[in-house]
């Protein structure tokens, strides 16, 4: 089977970049694992119940109620999208983006808005390979760490359906893990939504360890109330194709989230993110950082989109990348987008893209470092940094087992 529109950016560019979206092919004959592929620790404390997230959203609907009415042109923009009979031809029309960027801000509360990162029909697809939803939630003050790991079984797609409530003020550290400990084939994956309630902190640390004979599929999704904060750490150094995506809605005036991505591709490895950020809220305030390294004849794709909502002033957004570019046969590309509809913001991207120069590929040759050699050592640095900052001695020793098949002694040189 073949998962179409993955990753799709919200706001379409020229199609024959062949940037705006992708898709995976996934073998028809892969079954749900069973209930063992997922562990989770510690949510004793905070487990709740199916339909949570549903209910919280629907309150949140009830608390952020269109914030468009007084917006100037709105009912030119009503016109245009109700334009569906010839009676209406005067009325400029709209683009497909248009109208369904109008759509979200004239109608859509943030029950109909939420979103994961990858797309509707990804998200549906790990739902319906995930076992039970895990719901995690959280009530006023509390504070809870948890950790959700999913392993591949081969043959199988292990899936982990994460649902986060978090009340006024509480905090959530949580820790997924996608790791692939025996060998085979197959796809791991997990679908994180998230509701973070006024003042509520939740800190999620995702990290991905899988080989190369293994897929992942990573969706995310968050809603954030008046000043809550979230911040994501993804760690993705593995499996032959990695999808990750993630969808943001600053609804609560003050909120902030920040996202932080640390990669590596090697060999014919690819790799695919989407972020999408919405800034509803006034003064809300988004961040996001990638930093990766490149080697062999590996493929990446990042589309970052900050959207700055009519209505959200003082607000800031602000995306940023370094990549480097270890190997000449490697294929990187680079989107980030800000769409404004509101003045008093601010805006800002950038990207660092760099290739090693010869003449320190030179300068290294000269002390006996071959260019394989120098390739090697950049894998490693990633690497060590990734096995220093694990959260846990488990998924620390993902990063090492995943180690020693890119590096050799690898294991050795970091004890």
């Amino acid at each position: 089977m073949k998962i179409e529109n993955l990753n799709a950016m919200p706001a379409p560019t020229w199609s024959w970049l062949k940037m705006n979206s992708t898709s995976m092919e996934i073998d028809a004959d892969f079954a749900p694992a069973d209930a063992s592929a997922v562990v989770v620790e510690g949510a004793d404390a905070c487990t709740g119940a199916a339909g949570d997230l549903e209910a919280a959203l629907a309150l949140a609907d009830s608390r952020f109620p269109a914030r468009r009415a007084s917006a100037p042109g709105d009912a030119t923009d009503r016109e245009r999208v109700a334009a569906d009979d010839l009676d209406q031809l005067d009325v400029p029309a709209l683009s497909a983006y248009q109208t369904r960027a109008v759509h979200l801000e004239e109608k859509c509360g943030p029950a109909e808005s939420f979103s994961h990162g990858t797309g509707s029909e990804a998200a549906g697809y790990l739902k319906s390979a995930a076992q039970a939803p895990i719901v995690l939630k959280l009530a006023a003050y509390q504070k809870e760490r948890v950790t959700v790991r999913v392993s591949g079984v081969g043959g199988a797609i292990a899936a982990a359906d994460i649902q986060v409530i978090a009340a006024e003020h509480a905090e959530l550290d949580l820790i997924i893990a996608l790791d692939s400990p025996v060998a085979g084939a197959g796809v791991v994956g997990s679908l994180l939504s998230v509701v973070a309630g006024e003042q509520a902190r939740v800190n999620v640390i995702c990290v991905q360890t899988l080989d190369d004979s293994w897929a992942a599929l990573d969706a995310s999704g968050f809603f954030l109330d008046e000043g809550a904060r979230v911040h994501v750490q993804h760690t993705v150094l593995g499996a032959g194709k990695s999808v990750t995506g993630l969808a943001g809605e600053l609804w609560g005036d003050t909120s902030k989230i920040s996202v932080d991505t640390d990669y590596l591709a090697a060999r014919e490895q690819s790799r695919d993110f989407n972020y999408s950020i919405r800034q509803l809220g006034r003064k809300t305030e988004s961040n996001m950082d990638a930093n990766g390294v490149l080697t062999g004849s590996s493929k990446k794709v990042l589309r970052g989109t900050i959207d700055l909502v009519h209505g959200c002033r003082g607000s800031e957004g602000t995306e940023r990348e370094s990549v480097l570019l270890a190997n000449k046969g490697v294929d990187n590309k680079t989107v980030p987008i800000i769409l404004c509809d509101e003045d008093d913001v601010a805006g800002n991207h950038g990207a660092t893209i760099g290739h090693v120069r010869d003449e320190q590929l030179f300068y290294m040759a000269c002390r006996g470092i071959s260019a394989e050699e120098a390739e090697q050592l950049f894998i490693t640095a990633k690497l060590e940094n990734a096995a220093i900052t694990a959260p846990d001695e488990c998924i620390r020793a993902g990063v090492v087992r995943l180690g020693n098949k890119l590096v050799s002694n690898f294991e050795e040189e970091i004890a």
